[in-house]
């Protein structure tokens, strides 16, 4: 009992509490993220057969001259580039519209915009692969018929599959990145609002001087979490080809050849070592913009 006792006490002290709360994120974090990280940076400088594994130095770092691998990297900054662009204005438009006291039935445009990141993305695949099929009777062949032009091969041309992967970027994750901003803007005082529309500032000089400025801490947020997402992106390009094999590599990317290489080709070094490379990529585009923004070893803006 006496021994109970102490331990109790010992739990329930002001300077052990805290980390007891923290123990379980700790221990979490060191198991599935910090223990991966450090044996696919091991991993990648050997070759893996089964259990067997010998050094391999530096030779599994020759895919980064690979052409397919070149390729991947460009879709990937690619798609990131574009998606950034438009998965932050329009998102935060949409906010501020349904942020507004003229804006009517609120909650159910909330709720039609947020129900596709609900939905699953095999299949939200399967319904894009089909909408933008080849046939003329498919949905996307209907839509340009009615305009006159004839129906496209979507999924073959580089063009109309980036039109096809940016569409199914918007559809899935703005009502996402419209509830950070809608957080964000709940957060502004009305005042400011108030003030400046006393002063004569009309609605954009509104959005420009008070809306955009103040949302910063949102923005940056959600500039992140999209750079890592749009570098990350695989499955969505893995289920519009029903697989990891586009035409001419159109939809791979730096996570689609990390899969073929370690999952269909069994090479886990040359795998580990495009792991440690798209980090790196990250981590560092990430540190950039967060150093231009003034969030990260630099004073605010």
């Amino acid at each position: 009992m006496k021994k109970k006792n102490i331990f109790r006490k010992f739990l329930y002290s002001q300077k052990v509490a805290p980390y007891v709360f923290i123990a379980p994120f700790v221990i979490t974090f060191l198991v599935f993220f910090a223990y991966s990280i450090v044996s696919m940076i091991i991993m990648s400088f050997q070759n893996v057969a089964g259990a067997n594994t010998s050094f391999a130095g530096l030779s599994n770092y020759r895919i980064l001259k690979n052409a397919v691998f070149i390729k991947s990297l460009k879709n990937s900054a690619f798609y990131t580039v574009v998606t950034c662009a438009i998965m932050i204005p329009i998102p935060m438009v949409l906010a501020a519209m349904l942020n507004s006291k003229q804006m009517r039935a609120k909650s159910t445009f909330r709720s039609i915009l947020f129900v596709p990141a609900l939905t699953s993305v095999v299949v939200a695949g399967v319904v894009f692969r089909m909408m933008f099929g080849e046939l003329e009777g498919s949905f996307m062949n209907q839509v340009i018929g009615v305009f006159g032009a004839g129906p496209l091969i979507w999924l073959r041309r580089p063009t109309t599959v980036w039109i096809a992967l940016f569409i199914l970027c918007l559809w899935r994750w703005t009502g996402v990145n419209m509830m950070y901003y809608l957080s964000g803007l709940q957060q502004i005082p009305e005042d400011l609002y108030e003030s400046a529309s006393i002063d004569g500032a009309s609605s954009m000089q509104q959005l420009r001087y008070i809306t955009i400025p103040l949302l910063k801490p949102t923005t940056i947020y959600v500039l992140t979490i999209s750079i890592f997402a749009g570098m990350a992106m695989f499955s969505e390009s893995y289920m519009l080809f029903n697989g990891n094999n586009s035409p001419n590599n159109v939809g791979t990317t730096l996570v689609g050849m990390l899969y073929r290489m370690g999952f269909q080709q069994n090479q886990l070094g040359i795998a580990s070592a495009i792991g440690v490379t798209f980090l790196t990529i990250v981590l560092v585009v990430n540190l950039i913009q967060l150093r231009l923004n003034g969030t990260f070893g630099g004073k605010e803006r």
